[in-house]
């Protein structure tokens, strides 16, 4: 994309998962000059997911990738324009916003962010040392590789429990480690996991440990309520115990909880003028595809309303 660094956008949409995409189909449909800038691949997590069924509008259920590319076509047939770079700062130029970003910066009236959250690490060693080497935070762009052979997966809550059942397509055996006695994740993926003879199931146990030499080999264990440590051999690990939003990049530029989650009223704006939040980043009681489309529906029709008082 040839930048134009005096190019002021009405709306600059940072991150392009489902919220930010919905966000975009809107704002451009309204035809406001709006720009998504994304490190990566659009649509966000939701391309690594196997299969979505509580989405509505497919009742036979859908992939991550294939409802991203539709979200993305959808958005670029009314205009939105896309830069790939990595947005590392956000500042105040009056009234205007400016998005910097690993190769350039550009200029808006308004911000929706919608950047989604990452996978929490255990901050173990051998963790960070054997990250794409056994240890992973996607089944379905690396269970291939773990064909016929042992792995565990760390979690107990539903994506925990729905990669490990995608894994088992894979894998010759799965191990879900919990550190509570009850696992968290919603009755039904219990009922796929517990009936499905691949998985087996380490409760009441946290992992210590990874080990290898160049790749991974075993893990070590401990039994919360005994505190014996035991090792395992595994050759893969997969995580899955929460996520931290990616917001890092503000610097405390707008209002956040404790865990770095963007602080919005219901119509999804921030603590500042003109900056609004969607999807996961933002705090709210459910962390769903579906509702991270109804905040990028939610935050564009707040971004244009602004826009036009604004301008009076």
């Amino acid at each position: 994309m040839e930048k134009d660094q005096e190019k002021i956008y009405d709306v600059i949409i940072i991150g392009g998962g489902p919220g930010g995409l919905t966000a975009g189909i809107y704002t451009s449909r309204s035809r406001l000059k709006t720009l998504l800038i994304d490190m990566g691949l659009l649509g966000g997590q939701m391309t690594t997911i196997d299969h979505i069924e509580n989405f509505p509008g497919f009742p036979k259920g859908i992939t991550g990738a294939e409802l991203s590319s539709y979200m993305e076509e959808q958005a670029k047939r009314f205009g939105l324009e896309t830069a790939y770079e990595e947005v590392i700062g956000l500042k105040l130029e009056g009234e205007l916003k400016i998005v910097e970003t690993n190769n350039s910066s550009f200029k808006a009236e308004s911000i929706i962010i919608s950047t989604g959250t990452e996978w929490r690490r255990l901050g173990i060693p051998g963790e960070e040392n054997f990250i794409g080497k056994g240890v992973s935070f996607c089944a379905t762009c690396d269970g291939a590789f773990f064909k016929d052979l042992p792995i565990v997966v760390v979690g107990g809550g539903d994506s925990a429990l729905t990669e490990a059942l995608y894994l088992t397509k894979f894998a010759k055996e799965v191990t879900i480690i919990h550190r509570r006695d009850a696992l968290r994740a919603a009755k039904i993926y219990q009922e796929r996991a517990f009936s499905n003879p691949k998985i087996k199931f380490l409760l009441n146990s946290v992992v210590e440990e990874i080990k290898g030499d160049k790749i991974v080999h075993s893990i070590i264990v401990r039994n919360v309520k005994t505190n014996e440590l035991k090792e395992y051999p595994t050759e893969g690990v997969f995580l899955f115990i929460g996520r931290t939003p990616r917001t890092q990049f503000l610097k405390g530029l707008i209002k956040t909880d404790e865990a770095g989650y963007i602080l919005t009223n219901e119509n999804c704006e921030t603590s500042i003028k003109g900056i609004f939040a969607a999807g996961d980043c933002r705090k709210k009681l459910l962390y769903q595809i579906s509702t991270a489309v109804g905040d990028g529906a939610t935050a564009a029709f707040a971004a244009e309303k602004y826009l036009e008082e604004k301008r009076g």
